[in-house]
């Protein structure tokens, strides 16, 4: 079973009741919690981490900022927050370097990935290339791929052909909308996936409230695992 990674996130940045909505989900069952580098700022960041280790819930920080000083910026600051895993960014080598030593676990993206929201590029065989080459990198512990947001290639076949070719996690990230994608998700042997609009907008069955859109994943996951 994948692991589901609730993101405190809409339109690729933070949003901006994140300390309510973690607050709320304390005790929901879910093991993980992200939010990106774009939309919040540091202290707010801080303190969800806090609360969601008080959940007993492990934190990941997604970078999807555009510029390379932006980018080592939240890595930097990835050690401030406390964060237990950091995501994204296409600057493996520096991040390799001021992660070290921290125990943050550390899944850059693979392929090319460009603007915000973040899009990814290149033909899928490069792509799991890439991502070999990355987790055969010490300091790198998986990747994170815009499976869903790569403009012509399938995301099954692409999360497949990249799982095949790491070791580590992979975490399908951005854009998951339905239980079938999900499933597919699943089926291609995503470590995890990480929802944060469809939440937000109340995209799946059950209640409308964020806690309820949660139990409604984590269900799915459930039933499927039974």
């Amino acid at each position: 079973m994948s692991e589901f990674i609730f993101m405190l996130t809409h339109d690729d940045a933070t949003v901006e009741n994140a300390i309510d909505v973690v607050e709320q989900i304390a005790g929901s069952g879910l093991r993980y919690v992200g939010y990106k580098d774009v939309g919040a700022t540091l202290e707010t960041l801080r303190e969800v981490a806090a609360i969601a280790h008080e959940s007993g819930m492990e934190v990941m920080l997604e970078i999807v900022t555009t510029s390379a000083e932006d980018e080592l910026r939240s890595l930097r600051n990835a050690r401030e927050i406390g964060v237990d895993w950091v995501l994204g960014g296409t600057h493996a080598s520096d991040g390799v370097e001021i992660l070290r030593g921290s125990g943050i676990r550390y899944c850059p993206f693979p392929g090319i990935v460009e603007g915000h929201p973040s899009v990814l590029k290149g033909a899928p065989e490069w792509i799991a290339d890439h991502a070999r080459e990355l987790t055969e990198t010490d300091g790198i512990d998986g990747v994170d791929l815009l499976a869903y947001r790569h403009a012509t290639a399938d995301p099954l076949a692409l999360t497949r052909a990249v799982v095949d070719a790491v070791k580590g996690p992979v975490i399908v990230a951005g854009s998951i909308a339905t239980f079938e994608q999900i499933e597919h998700v699943e089926q291609a042997g995503a470590w995890g996936f990480t929802i944060g609009g469809a939440i937000f907008e109340a995209r799946f069955p059950g209640g409308p409230s964020v806690r309820e859109q949660i139990a409604s994943v984590l269900g799915a996951l459930g039933s499927a695992a039974a």
